[in-house]
Order: structure tokens, then C-alpha cells, then sequence
């Protein structure tokens, strides 16, 4: 879901909005091809006496069982997002409850990425973004964090163009 344009200021750009990696459906779609296969070697099996309720019976759990499993992490990732403006770093989550945080940034004073081993694989990471508050905003799994964290710099610094253009494959 993209940003409103209505909820932008006065020649405020949007720079970036992205979702967090697609990585955090990695552990759901590995599930639910265990239950896919769990499925079609439990249908080859089924006794042929038994076949005319058990393999719709089967289908049916898997159908059941994958809303769960894929279905609510899939409208999770794809309802959270990050979204970088010439003027703020937005961020929202949820549809029903929807949560979200709005840093101008000028409130900025620091900006950290951390990379674990998994998000190297991956090219994410978690960015930082440091206040005056005691706790920073954490923004979580964000794609190509080094160059987000560049971007956001270029902002920071009144380099409004240079953050438009730090990722031109973007």
C-alpha cells in the first residue's frame, strides 16, 4: 500500500517506500511446502477404497491450514511499510489496528545499520535512526540498507537531489 499523496506536505517527494524484506516470509513458505509435499505424498498413499473422501478431506486441511501459515504473514509484510520523504521517515503497520510512526528529519541525529549474518545473504538489515529520545526508531529488515541509510544522510544534510539519485536501479 502505497503513501496517500494527501498525506504529504507542501513539496514534500517521497524518495523511497518500500516493505520490509522479503525475507520474513521465508520461515511460512518453507512450512507450507513441507505441508504441500506432506500433502501429495499422504494423497499417493491413501488406499484406493479410501480415495473418494480422504484426498478432498486432505486438500481441505491443507486449504485450511495455509491461511494461517501463508495468508497472515503475507498481509503482515505486505501492510508494513517504509516510506522516506524529502522531509520525514514514515513508517506504518497493520489494517485493522494501524500503527505508525512519523520522524521529521531534522529530529534525526544518528543513523545506524546493523547487519546480522542472514541479512547479509539477503542484502537488509536494520537501520537506526537515533534522537534525542532515549530509544531510537528501529526499522527492521529494510532492503538495500546501506543505500536507504545513504539516502537518508543526503536528506539529513539538505542534499535533497543526491538521495533522489543515490539508487538509480531502484
Amino acid at each position: 500500500m502505497a503513501l496517500s499523496k494527501k498525506l504529504l506536505s507542501q513539496d514534500e517527494v517521497v524518495v523511497r517506500h518500500m516493505h520490509t524484506h522479503i525475507k520474513t516470509l521465508l520461515p511460512a513458505i518453507i512450512v507450507e511446502s513441507i505441508l504441500v509435499i506432506a500433502a501429495a505424498v499422504g494423497s499417493f498413499y491413501v488406499p484406493e477404497n479410501a480415495r473418494y473422501w480422504a484426498l478432498p478431506t486432505i486438500w481441505i486441511a491443507v486449504l485450511l491450514l495455509s491461511i494461517p501459515l501463508i495468508l497472515v504473514p503475507w498481509i503482515k509484510w505486505i501492510t508494513t511499510t517504509y516510506t522516506v520523504t524529502t522531509k520525514r521517515v514514515i513508517t506504518r503497520k497493520g489494517i485493522i489496528k494501524r500503527t505508525g510512526h512519523d520522524l521529521p528529519l531534522t529530529r534525526i541525529s544518528d543513523i545506524q545499520i546493523e547487519k546480522d549474518f542472514d541479512d547479509r545473504i539477503f542484502g537488509c538489515g536494520t537501520l537506526a535512526l537515533q534522537t534525542s529520545a532515549d530509544d531510537p526508531l528501529l526499522l527492521r529488515d529494510v532492503p538495500k540498507v546501506e543505500t536507504v541509510q545513504v539516502e537518508i544522510s543526503n536528506l539529513i544534510f539538505h542534499d535533497i537531489q543526491g538521495a533522489i539519485d543515490a539508487d538509480p536501479t531502484s
